[in-house]
């Protein structure tokens, strides 16, 4: 499966009062490793940041200035997204922006689910994490993720670590690439952070139990039997002892 995680920096927060995207950063993964490929761009919004914004990513009008605008991207952002399960970090808002970007080509280019699946990784982690804080800084805490280098949100970086978050948050990975040199140079003076990890981390560690473990498994659920009118759990399922897997 080819899967591209997503994010997205804007002006503010509501695209039906004309903010927009400044920033796209997406990276790929195939078969749970992340290949290398990214796409990555500052967009000149054409309009004012709101100070909010701006203390979240730093991003001023006059960096952005010379960037291209997004329908000057948007041909090659929707050929790396194509096809493609995107995962976003409270999608509805990310979606939103792009959306609203699509609608205003002249080529009228339809709508992010036109062209991709699309997955949302909050709703994942709050169904996994009930009751707990599940914004992206939580997740990296929760599954040992280093994101010291993190001050500002970046749409690149954040891309990077919601990846590493949703391949440790679905089962973990079998390995992992990330080195600088396979990363093309994105645009404008601030340099993306980028983290090394292992390239091959070693394959989980499977232990069976053995035959005299599952002969005191079998004689615990028999006692179980013998004290439960009805029968154990386990014999009301049908399970008569541990079975080879």
């Amino acid at each position: 499966m080819r899967q591209v995680v997503l994010d997205t920096e804007t002006t503010g927060l509501e695209p039906e009062l004309g903010h927009r995207i400044i920033e796209i950063g997406a990276v790929e993964i195939v078969g749970r490793r992340l290949t290398g490929r990214h796409f990555h761009e500052y967009l000149d919004p054409e309009r004012d940041i709101d100070a909010g914004a701006l203390e979240v990513h730093g991003l001023s009008r006059e960096f952005l200035a010379d960037k291209p605008k997004f329908a000057d991207v948007a041909a090659p952002f929707c050929e790396f997204v194509r096809g493609a399960d995107v995962v976003i970090h409270n999608a509805p808002f990310d979606v939103a922006f792009l959306d609203a970007e699509l609608a205003r080509l002249a080529s009228g280019a339809g709508s992010l689910g036109g062209i991709c699946e699309i997955t949302d990784s909050l709703i994942l982690a709050r169904r996994r994490h009930l009751g707990q804080k599940n914004s992206l800084d939580a997740l990296c805490r929760r599954y040992a993720i280093d994101n010291s280098g993190r001050d500002l949100h970046g749409a690149l970086l954040d891309a990077e670590l919601l990846a590493d978050v949703y391949l440790a948050m679905t089962g973990g990975q079998t390995a992992l690439s990330l080195d600088a040199e396979e990363h093309q140079e994105g645009t404008g003076s601030r340099e993306p952070v980028r983290r090394r990890l292992p390239a091959d981390r070693p394959p989980l560690r499977v232990i069976r139990a053995t035959t005299e473990e599952r002969q005191a498994h079998l004689d615990w659920v028999r006692t179980r039997d013998e004290a439960v009118a009805d029968g154990s759990l386990f014999t009301r399922l049908g399970i008569d002892g541990p079975k080879e897997v």
